[in-house]
């Protein structure tokens, strides 16, 4: 008997445990159901319309900015600096002297030389005029001769030699800093300044192995650079590799960019955009306006429901190329349609939403 009571109020107390936890979930469930069944509150977001625009389109790339010629200014004979005729960071033209060595001893050699061959000519045209009246013989004439010759050689040699202790510029270009100081003793070889060649100046890049039917010599090119992000330089493909490099499947292409402002230094790194042809219209909306996924890509369209709220509709879209902050929409929206531009990741399908433009956004970030 004891026994049956003590199991009946054991389960009695187990069923108003589990009675009170089924209770609540339902009242939790009803509570839910309720709050569904309350609008939701519109959120606030920023639109913008889909736009129909013309582009022409571009392989992208990023390359360097290399000089046309550029070499480091040395001395082919060894001497010490009398001296430094150039500025570090001055514009030379070519023949424009820019270090002179001591040619002292040289200059004295050369004089030495230049009377010998003096002497040698006296006896030269002596013996010239004594050999049609036979006073001297043939071999006597071709002695005086080669030693007039030699002579002559021995002070162009010298000349030479004293010539190659005045160092000039070969071609117009910007020096750089000098690597020399007056007075110091300088040894064949030994670079003094650079010499840079800048206007024009080469844009060296690659181009993927799959884009190489669409480039040509000739082709225009816009380039910019991080020193100058407003602006844009413009040239054209001078020169296209022979091969496809087999280790990452490119080719090397060559822009020339005219550079009368020395804007454009070599080793500045540069983004390249070579221009195809121009396509017919495309729509376009602003990057910040795709929610891009692995399942697929889309917009949040505006349209009014039947009540005439504002309210967003997941829309799938199929996108192209960006530029300038803006993608192309190839499939899935009409110029004209007006779409979510920021605070998408907030939204769902039907939510209603409240436009507000009067912040102006910066989304112009260049895209592949």
């Amino acid at each position: 008997m004891k026994v049956t009571i003590r199991l009946l109020l054991v389960a009695l107390f187990l069923g108003a445990i589990f009675g009170g936890i089924f209770g609540w979930k339902h009242l939790q469930e009803q509570r839910m159901a309720e709050q569904a069944d309350q609008p939701q509150p519109p959120a606030t977001v920023t639109a913008t319309e889909a736009e129909q625009t013309s582009w022409r389109p571009a392989i992208r790339a990023v390359g360097s900015v290399n000089a046309t010629e550029g070499i480091d200014i040395t001395t082919e004979v060894a001497g010490k600096i009398s001296e430094i005729a150039f500025e570090s960071g001055a514009r030379v033209a070519a023949g424009e002297t820019l270090l002179r060595l001591d040619d002292s001893v040289d200059q004295a050699a050369l004089a030495g030389l230049r009377a010998d061959r003096e002497l040698a000519r006296v006896q030269f045209e002596r013996t010239s005029d004594l050999l049609p009246r036979r006073a001297v013989s043939q071999s006597e004439f071709d002695e005086a001769k080669a030693r007039y010759d030699a002579s002559r050689a021995a002070v162009s040699e010298q000349q030479a030699r004293i010539a190659k202790k005045t160092i000039k510029a070969p071609f117009d270009g910007l020096l750089g800093l000098a690597q020399v100081d007056n007075g110091e003793y300088l040894t064949p070889g030994q670079p003094i300044v650079t010499l840079t060649a800048l206007d024009p100046v080469y844009v060296d890049y690659s181009v993927p192995e799959r884009r190489f039917s669409e480039l040509e010599v000739g082709q225009a090119v816009q380039v910019s650079v991080a020193a100058y992000p407003d602006r844009t330089f413009e040239g054209e493909i001078s020169a296209i590799d022979s091969g496809i490099q087999e280790g990452t499947r490119s080719v090397q292409v060559r822009a020339t960019l005219p550079n009368p402002e020395d804007a454009l230094r070599p080793g500045m790194f540069a983004r390249v955009a070579t221009l195809l042809p121009e396509t017919g219209a495309i729509v376009t909306v602003p990057r910040t306006a795709i929610s891009y996924n692995t399942y697929g890509d889309f917009v949040f369209l505006i349209t009014e429901d039947e009540r005439g709220r504002q309210v967003v509709q997941r829309r799938a879209v199929s996108t192209g190329s960006s530029r300038e902050g803006r993608v192309e929409v190839a499939e899935g929206l009409e110029a004209g349609e007006q779409v979510v531009r920021a605070g998408l990741v907030k939204l769902r399908d039907g939510q209603p939403v409240t436009i507000d433009n009067s912040v102006e956004l910066d989304t112009e970030i260049t895209g592949e």
